[in-house]
């Protein structure tokens, strides 16, 4: 029996993350197989532990872990790995590179909720026929889990101010001073691990120092 298709949902803006994963659970994914990160440093800490089957990530191209790079890291724990990526550049160059590691959809910024409900449900589509290894009966399950009337999605602007805290920050927690080491966004929270720390706070017990 096969494993439940894993999703790590990478991008900077919380709004982002919250409509992808409110899209993969009206298809019927559960909230555990589910992870968001805001971060490509946090999602290559969390994805190599959580080990998912299908990468949504920012193309991140100034970061010192870019997009494609946290792919192909991801790759060496899940060589089936698939990709979809989001960019506010996208040039034949983007295209072409994208085009060439199989990305789904390189979806250039900003887009609307409609756009990425689109591309995504073709994504799934694909991913359900097409997963290797998967076997039929299992495809068939997954298009079976999908609820028979979907629930109404919110839609609020995509494009929402960054988070609070970023990886690095400087901040306050029961009076001490502490650095953000990881920021994730899982299960309907954004929680922080502070350097030194072990476990998660949530953001909403932190203040910036």
């Amino acid at each position: 029996m096969s494993d439940p298709l894993k999703f790590l949902v990478v991008d900077p803006l919380a709004g982002v993350q919250t409509f992808a994963r409110q899209l993969l659970q009206s298809h019927g994914f559960a909230a555990d197989n589910i992870l968001c990160c805001a971060d490509t440093d946090t999602a290559l800490a969390q994805g190599l532990i959580f080990k998912p089957q299908f990468l949504i990530t920012d193309w991140f191209p100034k970061a010192p872990l870019t997009g494609i790079q946290l792919y192909q890291r991801l790759r060496d724990v899940r060589p089936s790995l698939q990709l979809s990526l989001l960019s506010f550049e996208v040039t034949p160059a983007h295209e072409f590179e994208a085009q060439s590691l199989g990305a789904h959809f390189l979806l250039k910024k900003p887009f609307t909720a409609e756009q990425l409900k689109a591309q995504m449900a073709r994504s799934l589509e694909a991913v359900t026929k097409n997963s290797p290894g998967r076997p039929a009966q299992s495809r068939d399950a997954l298009r079976t889990a999908r609820p028979a009337t979907r629930p109404v999605l919110p839609a609020p602007p995509v494009m929402v101010p960054q988070p609070v805290i970023k990886p690095g920050d400087r901040v306050r927690f029961n009076g001490a001073l502490h650095v953000a080491q990881y920021v994730v966004h899982r299960q309907g929270e954004t929680v922080v691990q502070l350097q030194g720390q072990s476990g998660f706070v949530p953001l909403g017990k932190l203040q910036r120092a």
